[in-house]
């Protein structure tokens, strides 16, 4: 037990169930909260992450390490989902299972040569966007990522929507604009996940992405559960 798990345990797991099922990404408004959420955004900005970028954006990578509260949030989070991960492989018609811990899913990723940590902030100010990409390299990859707004969208920042696409066969791209506001939570599918059609389930491929912000600055948080492979340095793959 950590310090997230007695917020989490009052969510419905049902709803977030369902919600990831029918639309790839699952809300839980005000999990952070405002206070936690500026705390974590000042604490992880005095971090020193590697710096990198996707588009016109700097991402600011855990390379040293989570600060504490979102490793423990990560863990939580990681043991709720790993049921419902599991269940996605098995409908897709995939022998690959999560284990219940994700200590041990970080293992089975070591093994694999993925140490690159992925999860990061992402800075954004005037003009500055990030374009539509995935986090899917390795093959240790979890379906389910974190994200999270540190910042007051229209107060602190104007624009820079959290936006998603996902493209089912023979079909033009489905945008998604999810609702975030500051302390605000929303897993979302990490690249691909099942959708039930009119023959059975089969994979749509799923990007997300942060559209240009007009003012301000926005702080943004995105977890990930896997490490990226040795080799490409933590890189991601962009539209």
């Amino acid at each position: 037990m950590n310090a997230f798990d007695m917020a989490l345990d009052h969510r419905d797991w049902d709803d977030i169930r369902l919600q990831l099922d029918a639309e790839g990404y699952a809300l839980l408004p005000g999990l952070l909260g405002e206070g936690l959420a500026r705390e974590l955004a000042q604490r992880a900005l005095g971090s020193t992450p590697w710096r990198g970028a996707l588009g016109a954006s700097d991402l600011l990578y855990f390379d040293t390490g989570l600060p504490a509260l979102l490793e423990q949030l990560r863990d939580a989070l990681y043991r709720r989902l790993a049921v419902i991960a599991n269940d996605w492989s098995e409908t897709l018609g995939s022998a690959r299972r999560y284990p219940p811990a994700l200590v041990d899913f970080l293992e089975l990723n070591r093994d694999a040569g993925q140490t690159r940590a992925q999860s990061h902030l992402s800075w954004l100010g005037a003009g500055d966007h990030v374009l539509l990409h995935q986090r899917d390299e390795g093959e240790q990859v979890f379906p389910m990522q974190v994200v999270a707004v540190l910042s007051e969208p229209g107060v602190d920042f104007q624009g820079g929507e959290f936006v998603m696409t996902e493209q089912r066969p023979r079909m033009q791209s489905r945008p998604m604009v999810l609702p975030l506001g500051l302390g605000d939570v929303a897993v979302i599918a990490t690249s691909v996940r099942p959708f039930l059609g009119a023959s059975g389930h089969y994979r749509v491929n799923l990007k997300h992405a942060i559209s240009r912000v007009h003012e301000g600055e926005r702080i943004g948080l995105e977890l990930s559960f896997h490490d990226a492979p040795d080799m490409l340095g933590g890189a991601v793959r962009g539209q």
